[in-house]
């Protein structure tokens, strides 16, 4: 494994990080806004990664999918929601669940949007083929963004599968009826298992590559060449 290779497990990892946390955080928040404490009264309505660290989900699974497939998965510690605090809380559930695919979304967009106007200000002069330090860090920063890009639709699109526990879920037990309701909330405690076959059958891979796609497209040619060249 040589630096270059090393440096781009760091910086896909830290915009792993930031999609999962982004996402996390967002969650508590929109309970908050329903009336909903509990995330903030434990300690978990801050962007600071160490309150959401789960060692296996956030640290060891992207790191070993990172490795394997070249694709990072992974999750962080599930931000406690009690629906009890909310006037409705199947309602209360939908937009707690949507407001982390959101988050992606926003996220997304922002990098979107910044790497745009880096990208325009970067001059047409520039050697990229010297390997100075500047144009070392210029190309890091171009590349941390574009990974913040990916991996946030991959996340948003990912969690929006109708599978227990993703949020998709929940947004599906909104619009079911009574008797399809409890039927998701016992889906509940067999969800791992579903997500692990789906990773198995390749479903997160084809998401991914959906993902990066759309990302090449909100990238432009001129920011592929600056982050990847």
């Amino acid at each position: 494994m040589n630096v270059e290779m090393i440096l781009d497990i760091g910086l896909s990892l830290i915009a792993v990080f930031t999609a999962i946390v982004f996402h996390e955080v967002a969650h508590g928040y929109m309970a908050l806004r329903l009336g909903d404490p509990t995330a903030r009264n434990l300690g978990r309505l801050t962007l600071n990664p160490l309150a959401h660290i789960d060692p296996i989900g956030t640290i060891l699974v992207p790191l070993v999918s990172l490795l394997l497939s070249g694709m990072a998965f992974g999750w962080a510690k599930p931000v406690p929601i009690n629906p009890r605090h909310f006037r409705n809380p199947f309602r209360g559930m939908l937009f707690v669940a949507l407001a982390g695919p959101g988050m992606n979304i926003s996220l997304a967009l922002g990098a979107t949007l910044l790497g745009r106007l880096c990208v325009a200000l970067v001059p047409q002069t520039l050697n990229l083929g010297d390997p100075t330090f500047g144009t070392n860090l210029l190309s890091a920063f171009f590349k941390v963004l574009a990974y913040l890009v990916i991996f946030n639709i991959f996340f948003a699109v990912l969690n929006l599968i109708p599978v227990p526990p993703l949020d998709g879920s929940r947004v599906l037990t909104y619009f079911l009826p009574t008797e399809g309701r409890r039927v998701m909330l016992r889906l509940e405690r067999y969800g791992f298992i579903v997500v692990v076959g789906l990773l198995y059958l390749g479903l997160f891979n084809g998401l991914f590559q959906a993902a990066q796609s759309v990302a090449q497209q909100l990238l432009g040619r001129a920011w592929i060449i600056l982050a990847f060249s």
